[in-house]
């Protein structure tokens, strides 16, 4: 029975729930616990259910489909023709606009996480540096 539901079984039955209200109270896990389904049937079921709902919200960490990451590489797209194009239609004066950065996608790091791996990398070139000029410098007395 916990093979069919899987890593995520509190999500499987929720969306058992949501997409087969017709089973009663329970859903259709209660249903099979009754006897009124098979175990064949509610694999099926766990099986046909949709990637947007709460099982693929668990598997994947986010809510983003496809059509979600497709706006996301249209926004990007559109602001970089749109900064092509004034800087193709600027002013000689003007500055240049510079490019913009792509919009965060899920599995990017939050702004506050970037910041503390440069600070951490910073550290650690530093501890580098110091390490590499303390064996070929002579000692300070």
């Amino acid at each position: 029975m916990l093979d069919v539901l899987g890593e995520h079984p509190e999500a499987v039955e929720a969306d058992l729930a949501h997409h087969y209200p017709g089973y009663g109270p329970g859903g259709p896990v209660a249903a099979y616990w009754r006897g009124e389904i098979t175990l064949r049937w509610l694999r099926v079921m766990v099986e046909g259910l949709p990637p947007n709902g709460a099982v693929g919200r668990a598997v994947n960490g986010h809510a983003w489909q496809p059509e979600t990451y497709a706006a996301a590489d249209s926004r990007d797209l559109l602001a970089l023709l749109f900064t092509a194009f004034v800087n193709a239609n600027r002013d000689p004066k003007k500055p240049v606009m510079p490019w913009p950065e792509p919009g965060w996608r899920p599995g990017d790091p939050t702004p506050e996480e970037a910041e503390q791996q440069q600070v951490a990398d910073r550290a650690q070139a530093k501890a580098a540096f110091e390490h590499i000029t303390a064996q070929v410098l002579p000692a300070k007395e």
